[in-house]
């Protein structure tokens, strides 16, 4: 989950503050959100989540805190190590090094499908074919 850094932390703490102090002036907590999105010029949707994470850090509400995602984000990065996953399965540097690339397990004869006398899937050439028949039947 990305976060923009669209609207500065000061922003987000205020609109936040401003929903919740006068949240009992309106019929539901959805009404006071859009009321201070549209004051801050901001989308309504935008402000209902970072009311809703302001419940959870604050243990109104059920869910990961801010402090708890963060940490696992960084045990996640800590886990990933120096080297990017996308390297290729087989890689000049693994033959100069003198080692065996990966590779899955050899391919016996006689395991791939025929092909249809139709082509590929996709294929859309029109085939001669003997229908309807030449002579009388």
């Amino acid at each position: 989950m990305s976060t923009s850094n669209r609207y500065p932390r000061e922003v987000r703490e205020r609109a936040v503050r401003m929903v919740l102090e006068h949240e009992g002036e309106y019929d539901s907590q959805w009404a006071a959100i859009s009321s201070v999105a549209s004051k801050l010029g901001m989308t309504a949707e935008t402000l209902r989540k970072w009311v809703r994470q302001a419940e959870t850090d604050g243990g109104l509400r059920s869910g990961v805190t801010a402090e708890e995602r963060a940490r696992v984000k960084e045990l996640e990065r800590e886990n990933r190590g120096p080297y990017p996953t996308s390297l290729p399965l087989t890689s000049p540097s693994l033959a100069r090094a003198g080692e065996q690339p990966l590779r899955g397990p050899p391919a016996t004869t006689g395991s791939r499908k025929p092909r249809s006398p139709a082509g590929p899937p996709g294929d859309r050439r029109i085939r001669r074919c003997a229908w309807p028949p030449d002579g009388p039947g």
